[in-house]
């Protein structure tokens, strides 16, 4: 694991476990650098990276303060760690429907601005939290990029098996939010009416070179799942 990981790992924890509250003040640079036995920008790094996950914000000459905790069953749309990471105190279950190669259609061939003759993963997967049905996600993976899938990865964390076994690091992420309804088919997985309201997110998943490589449409439970934007700066333009 990387050195910045580690630091980062370290101080999650110490905030988790409330060992840190709110406001409360990280140790100085020169103090990491030595408890972790760490270079200054491997520092710098992990604390930036801190900074953008939300557990801490930066104030310049004044140092690294802790941000509030987060409320628990509230789901980042902000976040590209996974929806693992947003429900981590939660059982949370995934299983597959759909797991094929495809052509991809223009919906995809737009958002991933890819040719017409490129193959695509495609996967849908039903998934619950604590027994309850939670969401319907369908994606669409490059498989140049995403070269493998099968019902263990899709039914257990896609995106631990893209950052662990195939060193993929996602660089950003456009999302789209908007209110629909149910058909019938989706009405029917998650035990709802046709009809009733939905929360429907498009992503747009990039590596850090800006190539995108996942498009995924989530349709949600109107009674299950509860969003959070987590806030960034404000700057005075």
């Amino acid at each position: 694991m990387p050195k910045y990981k580690e630091i980062i790992r370290e101080i999650i924890q110490t905030i988790e476990k409330k060992e840190m509250e709110q406001g409360d003040k990280l140790p100085s640079i020169e103090v990491l650098m030595e408890e972790f036995e760490a270079g200054k920008n491997t520092v710098l790094k992990a604390l930036d990276e801190l900074e953008k996950q939300a557990y801490i914000y930066q104030v310049r000459g004044s140092g690294s303060f802790v941000r509030k905790h987060r409320r628990k069953g509230y789901v980042n749309i902000t976040e590209t760690n996974g929806l693992k990471n947003s429900l981590r105190d939660f059982k949370l279950e995934s299983k597959m429907l759909d797991l094929k190669v495809i052509k991809p259609t223009p919906e995809v061939i737009a958002n991933l601005n890819v040719e017409a003759d490129e193959d695509i993963y495609y996967v849908k997967r039903l998934r619950s939290i604590e027994g309850r049905k939670f969401s319907i996600e369908e994606s669409y993976y490059r498989k140049k990029i995403v070269p493998y899938l099968n019902q263990e990865i899709v039914e257990d964390s896609i995106f631990s098996y893209l950052i662990h076994d195939l060193k993929i690091n996602p660089g950003f992420t456009d999302h789209f939010l908007r209110v629909s309804t149910l058909n019938k088919e989706s009405a029917d997985l998650l035990n709802l009416n046709p009809g009733d309201p939905t929360v429907l997110l498009e992503s747009i998943f990039f590596l850090k070179n800006g190539e995108p490589f996942d498009y995924s449409k989530v349709i949600y439970h109107h009674e299950e799942t509860q969003f959070f934007v987590q806030g960034f700066s404000y700057i005075d333009l």
